[in-house]
């Protein structure tokens, strides 16, 4: 049994990819969202193994929300634009649907889910190494505090040290987990178990203020508290 969301803003089209989630024994539906950010909760407390996601929707573009979600969550991308197929194979989509997508259609797609999910789960490293000029640092992902950019350079804040690398923050995002790392400003990446609050506009991390932009503010807020 594969458990599956359906986030669109569209009505009809999640009342289509309900009846046919309804046909199949294989699949059940925890949730369907018309606004991308309101599903942040359910993926927060279980797992979800599928996500069926819209692309163009008005509050944020099925595309980012993608980078928000966990990485072991499957996304089958749904639109009506043939535009955004690289960008959705970019993100390591399971597929890519066409509106009005046929049953015989979303039924290969969701097929592909039980060859994903024999394979082996490569196993999750604890550590990220980081060239900080000629030296190779293996830094503990559990030690980050947050990370901040530095012109063409990054920082990571570790507890009573920095180590500063040169690469960008827009990289480096996509190569940490993003259940433990969110971004939630263009300078500043955090470590979400370091997080002990919200205080209007700035995230604590303890003694530490992180500025929130207005961009991250909501999928900050829906995603830690």
């Amino acid at each position: 049994m594969y458990k599956c969301l359906i986030i669109d803003d569209e009505e009809l089209a999640r009342t289509l990819l309900n009846g046919y989630v309804k046909k199949l024994d294989f699949l059940e539906l925890r949730g369907s969202f018309e606004n991308p950010l309101d599903a942040m909760v359910t993926l927060k407390n279980e797992t979800i193994d599928v996500i069926f996601l819209d692309i163009q929707m008005p509050d944020i573009k099925g595309t980012d929300f993608a980078k928000l979600i966990p990485a072991e969550t499957k996304i089958i991308f749904t639109t009506a634009y043939s535009d955004y197929a690289i960008e959705g194979f970019e993100l390591d989509a399971l597929d890519y649907l066409l509106k009005p997508i046929t049953f015989e259609r979303f039924l290969k797609a969701v097929n592909k889910l039980k060859s994903a999910t024999i394979q082996l789960p490569k196993p999750k490293s604890e550590y990220i190494t980081v060239k900080s000029g000629y030296d190779l640092h293996k830094i503990k992902l559990e030690d980050i505090i947050y990370i901040e950019s530095d012109s063409e350079y990054v920082v990571f804040h570790l507890k009573g040290r920095k180590i500063m690398s040169y690469q960008s923050l827009k990289s480096l995002e996509k190569t940490l987990p993003a259940s433990l790392f969110l971004r939630v400003h263009r300078s500043y990446i955090v470590n979400t178990q370091k997080v002990t609050g919200l205080k209007s506009r700035d995230l604590l991390l303890n003694d530490i203020v992180i500025p929130v932009s207005d961009s991250y503010y909501d999928t900050v807020k829906s995603q830690l508290f």
